[in-house]
């Protein structure tokens, strides 16, 4: 009886290894990316503090309205670039993808 349960904990542990090992099919990948935008003042910045953080699957923000640029990561399941130079023209600000 000893045997067959202590058989049974090494299968079980031996799945538990395996299943460990493979990769997430859902996993979750975070992009920053930096945006060159038309940003000019102090105003344009709380435009997109205030908005652009809310689309789906943004995780941070960051404004510099000295160099004009806007840092935001974001989850690449849930939204890419495009969406986001979308967001953006809502809010009548041009944004492009620093390369």
């Amino acid at each position: 009886m000893k045997k067959i349960i202590l058989m049974c904990l090494v299968a079980l542990f031996g799945i538990g290894i395996a299943n460990a090992q493979e990769p997430k099919k859902n996993e979750k990948t975070t992009v920053t990316v930096e945006f060159l935008t038309d940003i000019d003042c102090a105003g344009c910045a709380k435009k997109v503090t205030n908005t652009i953080p809310y689309e789906k699957g943004v995780k941070d923000v960051k404004v510099d309205v000295a160099t004009k640029t806007v840092t935001v990561t974001y989850d690449s399941s849930k939204t890419n670039n495009d969406t986001l130079v979308k967001a953006f023209s809502k809010i009548k600000i041009k944004a492009t993808p620093k390369k």
